[in-house]
């Protein structure tokens, strides 16, 4: 917002001894007292119209590093103020107005500036940190520039109008990789070995069969052997996880509807879910993430693409949840064959959706809920169905919930 009132504190004191010697010489009869009050008061208005009739133009382009901010983490954001002045102006201050989804100390002094009537505006650059608080598409700015006169008496609070969209993304928690993974959850990367020759020590190379190409011909092999042998071919299958974000609002506060950052334990789920997208991803599954009616909430992210789980998390930004209630639709999702990994994270999860989830757990190699808001004994009926089932505390890091099953896989294998 602009000042209202032009003068400093050094310049309301010289008004107010100015109205002062007015009002003593009318009193007194002292002439000089009157010229002296005559004398403040022109001081002050060549002060205020140094400021305010002379014309400066200037704009404002921002650069943050990285692009993109998640909650809790920090970026430094770059101002480029371009100024030109038709006088010399004294140093000053600068302000950049931060959304509440943004923490920063945005404030600093701002260097004296030389006439510029002649020649390219001058380019000032000031720095400063940022970190994400809500998750959301946020704006900076405006910029506001304060200035005095040479003599400190009236200032000027000028706003630069450009404006910054700044994208705060879900928090990212790294969370340990679960134990056993190659017998409980199908393998973090199967390999599945063709053998077309005959022979336990046919594991490397094969005799050479009619249609092979030459290029595939193992010499070492064939040296060995003394007939021509060929390399054995090795077929990589990926395993596949499936994650599930119910984003109806039953499980959630009305808020969730609203806006990004607005319902607690709506924000602990969408951290939860891009947590668990991202461990899964490192250890070599391609994940699909869709909702509890089967519709896909993003592409299928590829084993290993870590640059697709960041894409993820910018999309989840401005994630916010449905009017429907979807979860009674999710087991026929997975009707009809076998998953491999499958992750239900929910807010509020009753005794009754156990019955609506249960048959996904027969068709999954490793069943999971995480829930943020569970309701009487549904995490134990649901573990009793063949779920393994963690609560998530608001606000809270999933990566102990996330823990606890991996040590119940543990558990399992032992016994």
């Amino acid at each position: 917002m602009r000042r209202l009132w032009p003068l400093t504190t050094r310049g309301t004191g010289a008004l107010i001894l100015a109205v002062g010697c007015l009002v003593a010489a009318g009193e007194l009869g002292l002439v000089e007292l009157l010229y002296f009050g005559v004398l403040l008061f022109a001081v002050l208005a060549a002060a205020v119209l140094s400021l305010f009739l002379t014309r400066r133009t200037g704009a404002v382009e921002r650069t943050m590093v990285p692009e993109t901010v998640g909650v809790g983490e920090t970026a430094v954001v770059t101002a480029r103020v371009a100024i030109r002045t038709a006088v010399p102006t004294p140093p000053g201050t600068w302000e950049d107005s931060l959304p509440t989804g943004l923490m920063g100390a945005a404030t600093g002094a701002f260097p004296a500036l030389a006439s510029g009537l002649r020649g390219a505006p001058r380019a000032i650059e000031r720095s400063y940190t940022v970190t994400g608080v809500t998750r959301g598409i946020h704006t900076l700015g405006p910029l506001a520039l304060t200035t005095t006169d040479p003599f400190g008496l009236a200032r000027r609070r000028t706003l630069r109008g450009e404006r910054t969209d700044v994208t705060v993304t879900p928090a990212v928690v790294e969370l340990p990789g679960l134990p056993e993974a190659g017998g409980a959850s199908g393998g973090s990367r199967l390999t599945a070995d063709l053998h077309l020759g005959q022979g336990a020590d046919n594991l490397v190379a094969r005799p050479y069969q009619s249609g092979d190409s030459m290029r595939r011909i193992h010499w070492r092999a064939t040296a060995h052997r003394d007939e021509l042998m060929v390399r054995q071919e090795e077929q990589e299958s990926t395993p596949e996880a499936t994650v599930v974000f119910d984003l109806g609002t039953l499980r959630w506060s009305p808020e969730a509807m609203t806006a990004p950052g607005t319902d607690p334990a709506f924000e602990t789920a969408v951290s939860t879910c891009v947590s668990v997208v991202a461990r899964l991803v490192h250890d070599g599954y391609g994940v699909d993430v869709i909702d509890s009616d089967g519709t896909a909430l993003s592409d299928r992210i590829d084993a290993g693409d870590m640059g697709e789980v960041e894409h993820l998390t910018i999309r989840f930004a401005t994630l916010v949840a449905h009017p429907d209630d979807h979860l009674a639709r999710l087991a026929p999702v997975f009707t009809g064959g076998m998953s491999g990994p499958v992750v239900l994270i929910v807010g509020r999860f009753d005794p009754a959706d156990v019955v609506a989830v249960a048959p996904v757990a027969h068709h999954s190699t490793l069943p999971m809920v995480l829930a943020v808001a569970p309701r009487g004994d549904a995490l134990a009926r649901a573990e009793d169905a063949g779920w393994h089932a963690a609560s998530i505390p608001v606000d809270g890091d999933p990566s102990g919930a996330w823990a606890s099953v991996g040590e119940r896989l543990v558990g399992d294998h032992v016994a």
